[in-house]
């Protein structure tokens, strides 16, 4: 099923019968990815007395659950910059468009101290190598190495994972780029004592509690995402979806699809 497109005065063909999902999916068993502390999602029958919301409890004639996560902590999501204001600022406001250009790169981590970094030079490099066809990029996707199955059934918290310097987030938001994915449960260090220099950076928040008139309000960064080893590197189409939750963050479900 190809389907021609044109955004942002380009033109393009995709297959929109072969989608690419880089989302991980939530469920209420121990696979289930799991950073910051807490504990699995939980999805749930709703229970009023002897009633219980679950055709194969043979007291129900559809199944009714509650769903109780965390859109941070339990998966894929896309955060906007409300997530580190003192303000209000909803994803659901803040994403009002789902289609965009974007370059997928791989990336190893570089070993600095007791912590693996991705580096500037690192992302200047894998973007200066591209043999892709030349495109302006609104988004970026970073995959790392290694990259093992088990991200998609990872209990991340404690474990000190990999993350972006302050200089990088701040290249990449000079680069333009509006969207940042990446396989990681943040682009900050996990214990940094909140100074979320890669999350300010990108942003461009300069203060929290009185937000500068020109922090990135459209920007978003989506973390925990999966992207299989058989999907090259290079430029795709990519179609960001999320739950319309007004909340700093939803659960959601990046989409590629090949030009």
């Amino acid at each position: 099923m190809f389907s021609t497109i044109k955004h942002n005065g380009e033109i393009f063909e995709i297959d929109l019968s072969k989608p690419i999902d880089i989302s991980i999916p939530l469920t209420n068993t121990d696979e289930n990815p799991i950073a910051w502390y807490i504990e699995k999602p939980s999805i749930e029958p709703v229970v009023f007395g002897d009633w219980i919301g679950k055709v194969s409890e043979g007291k129900s004639s559809t199944n009714f659950n509650n769903i109780f996560f965390n859109p941070h902590g339990h998966g894929t999501h896309t955060e906007c910059l409300g997530h580190i204001t003192n303000d209000f600022y909803s994803i659901n406001q803040s994403l009002k468009q789902f289609f965009f250009t974007a370059k997928l790169i791989t990336i190893e981590p570089e070993k600095i101290g007791d912590d693996f970094v991705i580096t500037k030079e690192q992302i200047e490099n894998a973007l200066s190598t591209s043999t892709s066809l030349s495109m302006t990029n609104e988004a970026l996707i970073i995959r790392t190495i290694p990259n093992e199955l088990d991200k998609k059934s990872r209990k991340y918290s404690n474990t000190n994972p990999p993350y972006l310097s302050e200089e990088v987030a701040i290249f990449i938001r000079e680069s333009e780029i509006q969207h940042l994915l990446i396989d990681l449960p943040s682009v900050d260090k996990e214990h940094d004592e909140g100074k979320l220099l890669a999350h300010k950076a990108f942003w461009n928040v300069k203060d929290t509690l009185n937000l500068n008139s020109d922090a990135r309000l459209n920007a978003t960064i989506t973390e925990m995402i999966y992207v299989a080893d058989e999907i090259e590197d290079g430029n795709y189409i990519l179609n960001l979806q999320i739950a319309s939750f007004e909340n700093d963050a939803s659960p959601s479900k990046p989409i590629l699809y090949k030009i």
